[in-house]
């Protein structure tokens, strides 16, 4: 079976947009149409294919709407349907120009009927012949003589315009284009330029092709489905278009390894490393305007879920709030609880709602209790954030410090993760592994959960290369040493740990780099990964990290200043090529 292909399109006045769209989308629903509906306050544009019967109701709608009974249609018919979806949208203008204040006037440029301008071209008449569209339409065929303003995109066509010769205005000038409707839509901005005699080719190539077939026309006429250009038959050509970059392409381009559907072709294809440069550059961008907002230093309804784990079965409500977070006091969680901060999900059939609590009802295991803090607003952090590199397995991140990997404590907004989800959104970013928030340096974060399931585990079992950088206090007596203390797996009540005869295997190397005035730069390797590993280890040696607020530096106990330990270097498996891969951060940047 033949399918119908019409294109058509009216500039007047159209009101009630969301009704008839709504009315329009749902004929092309139920009569398997397929194509394209603008509509807008200045009229309608339409590309569509289907079976006659449906095409003609659509049409008959649309000519019911007042003004549209004139509209006037091109047809042809193909073999298969060119469109892959059906589309009814509301647009601001049915043809966008680069400038304001454009409205259509058959008064300004005159349409002139097909057969007319070839008996004008025939005759050899003095006449400019205008091409109004972008550079790859132009590049598969257009008329003979014809002027190529060389616009990438319709919205650059009124600086080009302006900017031809005084002796182009003085003569008669033909503006043409597909069907149109871009001619239509100028002729005023052309009029108000200064061209005295403008006028516009009536139904574009198209009508031209139906009427006077090739006659001083060279080549096809690219149009906007799957046949990507018609001859003057109006029969779809053996050509094909990259729909990235929209440029006509050869059977022979096609062939070529630059060549990806939908991605690429030899006109528009980029390195890999300079596409994935690209990509980080404008990611970068939102990055840094969403750090360097603060987004959480401002005041906002901090909604959290806490969940009661197993060590607090039985316990008062009150108890285990403290045992889960120790920084809040008893009074202050009581006043959280007599404000209504604390409260408890209860559902129905037909909504969902949270009641008060009591500081005394007892707890269960998995049971969940929401956290509402009005005008809550989080510390500052360290807003350097440095997008590293990006492929469509993982990203991996420089951070500052301080700056909270997760959202925790007293962090949402202020956190990595929450920041990297609001520059990727709607992706959602994991974190392969754990980094304190006081440490500056490299995080790997994988984009879905299978590469997540292929890397974490890396790091769990211990296969991932981890080099730090960390200025420790005073001079080692040892140019280079192994620690194997264990370390305790429940935290203190300050969060940190201990040293613990019976707790879990920890393996740190260290190795001296230089010293100078009574501190020492050495490189640091984890062989395992136990919480705050590196910097208990190097605490207990007698050698804390600089600046570490739990394990040495009394200075520092606010944690308003960096501590002085790097994730430098990062070496393990690509989740998606199975190479050894690794990442590494200036050294410089760390002194």
């Amino acid at each position: 079976m033949s399918i119908l292909n019409v294109a058509a399109y009216h500039f007047h006045s159209l009101d009630e947009l969301q009704d008839r769209r709504g009315e329009l989308q749902k004929i092309c629903f139920d009569l398997g149409l397929k194509g394209t509906i603008l509509l807008s306050r200045e009229g309608v544009n339409l590309f569509i294919a289907g079976a006659r019967e449906g095409v003609e109701k659509v049409l008959g709608v649309i000519r019911s709407f007042p003004g549209f009974s004139g509209i006037l249609v091109k047809e042809s018919e193909t073999e298969y349907q060119p469109f892959n979806r059906m589309l009814v949208k509301i647009k601001k203008e049915i043809i966008p120009v680069g400038c304001t204040g454009i409205d259509p006037d058959p008064v300004a440029s005159p349409k002139l009927a097909p057969r007319e301008l070839k008996q004008w071209l025939d005759e050899g008449r003095p006449v400019a012949l205008l091409d109004t569209r972008n550079d790859y339409e132009v590049a598969l065929g257009t008329f003979h003589g014809a002027i190529d303003l060389n616009l990438k995109t319709f919205r650059e066509f009124p600086s080009a315009a302006a900017a031809l010769p005084e002796e182009v205005r003085k003569q008669p000038v033909v503006m043409f284009c597909t069907g149109g409707i871009r001619c239509e839509k100028i002729g005023p901005y052309m009029k108000g330029l200064g061209f005295e005699n403008i006028y516009q080719l009536e139904g574009g190539i198209l009508k031209y092709f139906e009427e006077c077939a090739q006659e001083h026309y060279q080549g096809e006429c690219f149009v906007f489905d799957q046949r990507v250009a018609v001859d003057p038959s109006l029969a779809p050509t053996d050509v094909y278009e990259c729909f990235a970059c929209k440029h006509v392409l050869t059977v022979e381009e096609c062939s070529s390894p630059k060549y990806k559907e939908g991605v690429s072709c030899p006109h528009c294809y980029k390195d890999p490393t300079e596409s994935m440069k690209d990509r980080i550059a404008l990611r970068q961008s939102k990055l840094t305007a969403i750090a360097s907002s603060q987004p959480g230093c401002v005041a906002y309804e901090n909604r959290r879920w806490i969940s009661v784990p197993q060590q607090c079965e039985g316990m008062r409500l009150l108890d285990a709030l403290q045992t889960i977070y120790p920084p809040y006091t008893t009074e202050q969680w009581l006043d959280a609880i007599r404000n209504g901060e604390i409260t408890s999900p209860a559902s129905t059939k037909t909504q969902w709602r949270t009641e008060r609590v009591d500081a005394q009802q007892v707890v269960c295991a998995g049971e969940r209790f929401l956290q509402t803090i009005p005008n809550y607003s989080e510390p500052a952090i360290d807003p350097d954030i440095q997008l590293l590199h990006e492929d469509d397995a993982i990203v991996v991140v420089h951070k500052g410090a301080p700056l909270p990997l997760h959202p925790s404590g007293r962090y949402h907004k202020n956190s990595l993760e929450w920041m990297l989800h609001e520059a990727y959104f709607p992706e959602k970013l994991r974190p392969a592994h754990r980094i304190d928030a006081m440490t500056t340096g490299l995080v790997v974060f994988t984009r879905k959960f299978k590469f997540a399931s292929a890397l974490q585990p890396q790091f769990a079992n211990g296969e991932v290369e981890k080099t730090y950088l960390a200025w420790i206090a005073g001079v080692p007596s040892w140019a280079s040493t192994r620690c194997e203390l264990p370390i305790a797996e429940v935290s203190l009540p300050n969060g940190g740990r201990q040293i613990d005869p019976n707790g879990q295997s920890a393996i740190t190397e260290i190795r001296c780099v230089r010293s100078e005035a009574n501190r020492t730069l050495v490189e640091v390797e984890p062989k395992t990964g136990r919480t705050h590993q590196i910097r208990l280890h190097l605490a207990t040696l007698g050698h804390p990290i600089i600046g570490d607020p739990l394990y040495g530096d009394e200075r520092n106990r606010d944690g308003s200043e960096p501590m002085m330990l790097h994730a430098w270097r990062l070496s393990f498996t690509h989740p998606l090529s199975a190479q050894r891969v690794t990442f590494q951060a200036e050294r410089e940047a760390f002194r």
